[in-house]
């Protein structure tokens, strides 16, 4: 189904006056209610809010959605407010710079009280909430990363969070302007419950020296900040926080396991705690500050050699800074979710005493998963319940890559991901609002005529576009439709699933095969993406499957037939006599030849697709089942093939031996492959090894074979 339009009763858009165009701007806003009101806070904003009562973390968003569109959210108030007077205050944030985790859109906020059908506050109406400049946090910082905005650095005084604690207390508000009217739609997808977690040991205390021989972070998040990546310039920044501690070395001094009983952290001193499990969701401290000093938070989701935390790991800066000042205990949260497992908590010129450490976890509701299964060992347990934090944790209101470096809704990714969701909950209720989200826009700026974005909602002012993740928008589609039966989103489709279409026409050969595709051609992260020009036959191995489903889709038979008679073509091009080769290039004389770089990538795009089947050629699919796959790494055999990563090289290879009923092949993958991910992490990572994310939304797909084998 598609989202329904929603009103709000008073409430207009609105955002401080003179700001509406400054980057990482905040504002908080804030109402005072009494004990036991059934009341309800209506809310939509852009970029991001949070909601405190009483000063205590209750929620966040908002719901993402297209350009143009914002999702409405409504959380009811009534098991927080306990006191005579309650606070109930929302912090919003606008960031005004594109990213691959929020649309670079201006910023409002709209938002109501409602109690037994008054509302009792509005913005933009005679009811006007509170308002004031969120001063306590630093507008010019680094980004976090190329793909999200901006770090978080605070200056706390003593009185920080008076506004949001004290009802008594008053102050001159900001003046709040209307901004254009916008289009709100339905949030559709389940709220999280933001269980907190506390950490559950520390595993090492150390002092804080500074060095000479210091690293630098040079991320192109920092270095190349222009019209094509929003942010401020290094020599605008006032928080450089990663080339701070950079200038610095820990010195571990205690490595063994300590309780994490209140701890006093001496000046330049610091203590890693362990989450035991890598986690997502908003930092929490609880201190007290006897003097001014500067907390560091450093994060990251497996722990380094060195004994700590890397403050640029990944090309993130995963670190948080508060400035505190003394006297005082502090209660504090991060704006900004995070994942991890390790988290290092420094103080700088002052001791400190650290009283708590956790986490408000953002995920998927868990109470909603109602076919989660027992595996029938322990071994296998640990993958199934890595494989569940890994979706749940890239669920959360549309299909994430991953919830660190990017929290961006990849297409491809979400092709596996969405089975999941109807695995483990019976609804395709995130996947909708995730395929809807394409359809909503009528353009997407920077890209040409016809491609859809590479992950959505995101703006990509380089222009950069995966031709191939477009086609897995359709193949998503197709399933999506078998799943849900939801015909009316389908059909909304349509247009751009043509217009799609007809980009590739634009790009077939004489023989029928895209050849020379621009922009950023990508088969998956592994030595196959090197043979991606002139024709690359995985993307047309994937072009036939693509015309398969609009065929499917819309009852169109021209394009079944053509996609067999491009599957034959691939086949007497690409195949050697034993393996189908990767590319061909033309040479001098403007004639196509085919290479002979092999993948074993290349294999599994052959028989995923249906170019390739066992019955046509048993030879090669023996080889496949029998000496590729986790075998490899005991047999070293066929070094000249270029070895599968995880994505989707190993996902191909896993489901293409589940349809043929090889189980035991694929449990036997699903040991070698997973366990060391899960036993390190507790979820499922981007590549076989830890060089990237340890948290990557399509890897949860180990549950769709697994519910379905035991």
């Amino acid at each position: 189904m598609l989202s329904q339009k929603v009103s709000f009763r008073k409430a207009v858009p609105v955002w401080e006056k003179d700001n509406e165009t400054v980057m990482n701007h905040s504002i908080v806003l804030r109402r005072v209610i009494g004990k036991d009101s059934d009341a309800v806070l209506r809310i939509a904003a852009h970029s991001r809010y949070q909601i405190f009562v009483n000063g205590e973390f209750f929620a966040a968003g908002p719901a993402r959605a297209a350009h143009g569109f914002f999702r409405v959210s409504e959380y009811n108030l009534k098991a927080k407010l306990t006191d005579s007077e309650n606070v109930v205050a929302v912090i919003v944030a606008g960031y005004n710079v594109n990213s691959f985790y929020l649309t670079d859109q201006p910023p409002f906020v709209c938002m109501e009280i409602e109690k037994d059908g008054e509302i009792l506050n509005a913005t933009g109406s005679d009811a006007e909430f509170e308002a004031l400049t969120y001063k306590a946090r630093m507008r010019n910082v680094m980004r976090y990363s190329f793909q999200r905005p901006f770090t978080e650095s605070y200056v706390f005084d003593a009185y920080y969070d008076a506004f949001m604690t004290r009802p008594e207390e008053k102050y001159e508000n900001i003046e709040l302007v209307k901004t254009d009217e916008k289009v709100f739609i339905s949030r559709n997808v389940p709220y999280c419950r933001y269980n907190e977690i506390k950490a559950k040991k520390i595993v090492a205390k150390g002092i804080m020296i500074p060095t000479k021989n210091k690293k630098v972070y040079d991320d192109r998040s920092l270095t190349e900040i222009g019209d094509e990546l929003k942010g401020y310039k290094k020599n605008e920044i006032e928080a450089d926080t990663v080339n701070d501690l950079y200038a610095h070395v820990m010195q571990i001094l205690e490595p063994e396991t300590i309780d994490t009983e209140p701890v006093l952290l001496g000046s330049n001193c610091c203590a890693v705690y362990d989450m035991g499990i890598n986690t997502t969701g908003y930092i929490r401290l609880s201190l007290t500050a006897e003097h001014d000093t500067q907390i560091y938070a450093v994060f990251n989701e497996k722990l380094p050699e060195e004994g700590y935390p890397d403050a640029g790991r990944d090309g993130c800066a995963n670190v948080v800074k508060w400035a505190l000042q003394g006297g005082r205990t502090y209660d504090i949260v991060s704006f900004e979710p995070y994942t991890y497992r390790y988290i290092q908590i420094i103080s700088a010129y002052a001791p400190t005493l650290i009283s708590n450490v956790s986490q408000y976890r953002e995920c998927y509701d868990e109470a909603l998963l109602v076919n989660k299964k027992q595996m029938p060992d322990a071994d296998l347990q640990k993958i199934y319940d890595a494989a569940v934090e890994t979706f749940v944790q890239n669920s959360t209101d549309i299909f994430m890559d991953c919830p660190s470096r990017e929290r961006a809704g990849w297409l491809c990714d979400s092709f596996f991901t969405s089975r999941v969701e109807k695995e483990l909950t019976g609804k395709s209720i995130v996947e909708n609002n995730y395929l809807e989200n394409f359809i909503l826009p009528e353009k997407f700026a920077h890209l040409p005529e016809g491609m859809l974005p590479m992950c959505y909602p995101a703006d990509h002012n380089d222009g950069c576009y995966i031709p191939n993740w477009a086609m897995w928008y359709v193949l998503e589609l197709h399933e999506y439709l078998e799943r849900s039966g939801d015909r009316e989103l389908v059909d909304a489709a349509k247009e751009k699933v043509y217009k799609l279409y007809n980009f590739f026409r634009g790009y077939e050969n004489a023989d029928g095969l895209l050849e020379k595709l621009d922009s950023w051609v990508f088969v998956e992260w592994s030595e196959a993406n090197s043979f991606v020009q002139d024709i690359n036959y995985p993307s047309n191995m994937l072009y036939s499957m693509f015309l398969d489903a609009i065929s499917d889709l819309y009852g169109d038979n021209e394009l079944h037939e053509k996609a067999e008679k491009l599957r034959e073509t691939i086949r007497t091009h690409s195949f050697d006599g034993e393996f189908f080769c990767d590319n061909a290039v033309y040479n001098d004389s403007g004639e196509a030849v085919r290479t002979d770089n092999r993948s074993e990538t290349c294999q599994y795009y052959a028989f995923f697709t249906g170019t390739a089947s066992k019955d046509a050629y048993p030879e090669l699919y023996e080889k496949l089942v029998n000496e590729f796959g986790s075998v490899r790494d005991e047999k070293d055999n066929y070094p000249e093939i270029h070895r599968s990563n995880a994505f989707i090289g190993n996902y191909l290879r896993l489901q293409i031996l589940f349809e043929d009923g090889l189980y035991e092949k694929v449990v036997d993958d699903i040991r070698k492959f997973f366990l060391p991910m899960a036993e390190c992490t507790g979820t499922l990572w981007e590549n076989m090894t830890d060089s990237a994310s340890c948290n990557h939304g399509f890897a949860s797909h180990v549950i769709c074979w697994l519910n379905k084998i035991f």
